[in-house]
């Protein structure tokens, strides 16, 4: 097929709404490189090049000549609305299958048999579906003109959003025809990412790599180990920072917290995590239309969300690697002259991304119990009914679930809602693969504690060569460093911040599944037998209380008076009514002593008797031993009942120093209003945190 030089600037021109438009160095040679199909390309170019108006004026160039739809594989179909309507301006019929637009499935299917439809959007996880690939895929495979592979470093072991349904590509890639056109795009990719990329798509894979250099960024990196440091930092700077930004965090409670800090300074910014939802699409335009100052988000608003003038992005934490960390930064100023990419580095990040990095992979025991829980049923087992069989948490299990699914051969299968094995057996391949992207994934950590470390001005060069860019020309940065120093009062006021935040403990309303046999109960919690809604003071090891309540519980064996003070500072603040007369506790054999004595405490400031009238009939494994919501249930049942003194029959205080799966609580109030108490109001000094 011939390329038309003229027709393609003109699309160029529709699309992107300007009339002077002209392509970007590669751009036309990428589309050219495809049209005329001189085989397949991957396409290396930093955020904000225009790696989208390739393969949609691609997508239209090839609809006119006559031939078939295409097909795009990619993470950000929820983030593509820009890209999209860009498409639509020229007049490129998109349409997409995915999980929130079920009820547009069989209209989007019969478009796409009739012809109508020019660029399929799909997620890697749509090719895991057997209806779509028996009804949809197969029915289109022969007349499909073009695949595409959006952020396609998602494919590499080391990419630094590995999804594991990307792995499904390279059986697919593998079937198709091999004078299939294919383009993979990605913004980051160093030369490891390049190999596996090569491994999977081809080995006459030819590479367009653009420059990485970015010279409208100023880089900065700042040592502030405390969360509040970090937050008084940030409430200074944000106060005389030019133009709109975001500013990202490594977990989702970071995102809100930060946000919520930011608000009580004053400032219009809003969180944006992978909880935002349905707000998500207006959040993203407010920040477009400069309404919010900035967003305050997690990785969930990433690859694909395009604001040329960004003119911030600010790391609350330290990425985990490299790849990663580019990736983000280079959101701000692609349409701007400068723009500051700041990454302020503290204490936590590190246990954060360890544990991210731990947990990536299921352990071989994690696989054993799975795999030999689905060996004792011939019929198989759904996840729910896998939670009662196995210590596991339900992420722990469908993860093991997914990367055994997408092995080939895989060692289970699905039928219905439940898995079930298969004749293959597990490959040792899948050990070796998960230990060297371990490694792998330690080295890219410890690259990034390089990068933080570093001089003013030496940044850019640092991520070019860990990226095997080459670095060309550098030049120095353009805006003067930020601040490193705290203003010793917002300090103040931001640990007063984190410790006057609180969480909710949200009453359980039904028994787990199977009910509680030693208690003879099922079903429903009758609701004159179920606890109140609760507080928790903070979250295990975090940031305002509660490192102090991880050092009362395993250091001094004793909660502090300052606790103390801050749980009557909470209650008086929450006011539940009808107000607690009386406080029990649940008491523990390992460390009789502990919540009885805070206990006592606490009720002595409130004014308030103490009853110590919970007790534990049996030792049981620690609740934090048991790993899912079934398992802790099944832990509880039997171990408590009530003491034969007698019982004030009103409101009641209940304490504990710990809260996870809620199920103690939930025992312990079913008891207490059984034998006639009033009211139950939990309280718990910590919710348990990531690393429980």
């Amino acid at each position: 097929m011939s390329y038309d030089t003229k027709r393609a600037l003109e699309l160029l021109r529709i699309g992107s709404g300007r009339a002077d438009a002209s392509f970007r160095d590669g751009q036309e040679a990428a589309i050219r490189y495809i049209i005329e199909g001189k085989g397949r390309l991957l396409v290396v170019q930093k955020t904000g090049w225009g790696k989208s108006f390739v393969y949609f004026i691609a997508t239209k160039l090839l609809r006119e000549a006559g031939h078939g739809s295409v097909l795009l594989v990619s993470p950000l179909l929820a983030l593509m609305r820009n890209q999209i309507a860009a498409a639509e301006r020229m007049g490129v019929r998109a349409a997409t299958i995915n999980s929130d637009n079920a009820s547009d499935w069989a209209k989007v299917e019969s478009s796409l048999a009739r012809g109508e439809i020019d660029i399929l959007l799909i997620s890697p996880e749509r090719l895991a579906n057997e209806r779509f690939r028996a009804q949809v895929l197969a029915n289109i495979a022969a007349q499909i003109s073009l695949l595409v592979i959006d952020e396609a470093h998602c494919i590499s072991d080391w990419g630094h959003d590995f999804r594991p349904h990307y792995r499904l590509l390279e059986r697919i890639v593998k079937r198709l025809p091999p004078n299939l056109r294919l383009l993979a795009t990605t913004a980051t990719a160093n030369n490891r990412v390049m190999e596996d990329l090569v491994t999977v798509l081809g080995p006459n894979l030819a590479v367009s790599r653009g420059n990485l250099n970015r010279p409208s960024l100023t880089l900065q990196t700042i040592r502030l180990p405390s969360q509040a440091e970090r937050l008084a930092w940030l409430a200074e700077q944000l106060a005389t920072l030019q133009g709109h930004g975001i500013i990202y965090t490594l977990t989702v409670r970071d995102a809100n917290r930060v946000a919520d800090w930011l608000k009580s300074q004053g400032f219009n910014v809003e969180a944006y995590t992978g909880e935002t939802g349905d707000r998500r699409a207006a959040l993203e335009q407010a920040l477009l239309d400069n309404r919010v100052k900035a967003l305050v988000a997690t990785t969930a608003l990433g690859m694909g969300y395009d604001k040329p003038d960004l003119a911030f992005v600010i790391h609350y934490q330290m990425p985990g690697s490299v790849v990663a960390y580019y990736q983000q930064v280079g959101r701000a100023g692609r349409a701007l002259d400068a723009a500051y990419g700041v990454l302020l580095s503290g204490q936590e990040e590190s246990d954060i991304t360890d544990w991210f990095i731990r947990t990536a992979f299921p352990t071989r025991q994690e696989v054993a119990d799975v795999l030999g829980a689905l060996e004792e049923e011939s019929d198989g087992l759904s996840v729910p009914e896998l939670m009662s069989q196995v210590n596991l948490s339900k992420g722990r299990i469908e993860k093991t679930i997914d990367l055994l699914s997408l092995e080939a051969p895989a060692p289970i299968a699905k039928q219905g809602s439940k898995w079930q094995l298969t004749a293959a057996t597990l490959n040792e391949a899948f050990w070796a693969r998960a230990e060297r992207l371990t490694a792998l994934r330690r080295d890219e950590h410890q690259q990034m504690q390089k990068y933080v470390s570093l001089p003013f001005g030496q940044h850019m060069k640092f991520l070019i060569d860990a990226l095997d860019g080459e670095p060309g020309l550098l030049t120095a940065p353009t805006l003067p460093p930020l601040p490193t120093g705290v203003n010793s009062e917002l300090v103040k006021e931001a640990v007063a911040f984190l410790r006057r935040t609180s969480l909710p403990i949200e009453p359980r309303k039904k028994w787990p599944d199977g009910g509680m046999p030693q208690y003879a109960v099922s079903g429903k919690i009758a609701t004159n037998h179920q606890a109140q809604p609760g507080k928790v003071l903070c979250v295990w090891g975090d940031a305002g209380w509660g490192d102090l309540v991880r050092q009362g519980k395993y250091h001094d064996r004793h909660f502090s008076d300052d606790l103390v003070a801050a749980c009557v500072k909470m209650i008086h603040a929450w006011k539940p009514q009808p107000a607690p007369t009386w406080v029990t506790c649940v008491p523990s054999l390992r460390h009789p002593d502990l919540v009885p004595n805070f206990a006592q405490r606490l009720a002595g400031a409130l004014g308030l008797p103490f009853h110590a009238i919970i007790v534990k009939t049996d030792a049981r494994p620690e609740q934090k031993t048991m790993a899912n919501s079934t398992q802790q249930a099944r832990n509880i049942d039997g171990s408590l009942a009530l003491d034969r003194q007698p019982m004030p029959h009103s409101p009641v205080l209940l304490v504990d120093d710990m809260v996870d799966s809620r199920w103690t609580l939930t025992v312990a109030a079913w008891l207490l209003r059984k034998q006639g108490s009033g009211e139950v109001w939990p309280i718990a000094l910590s919710q348990s945190g990531y690393d429980e």
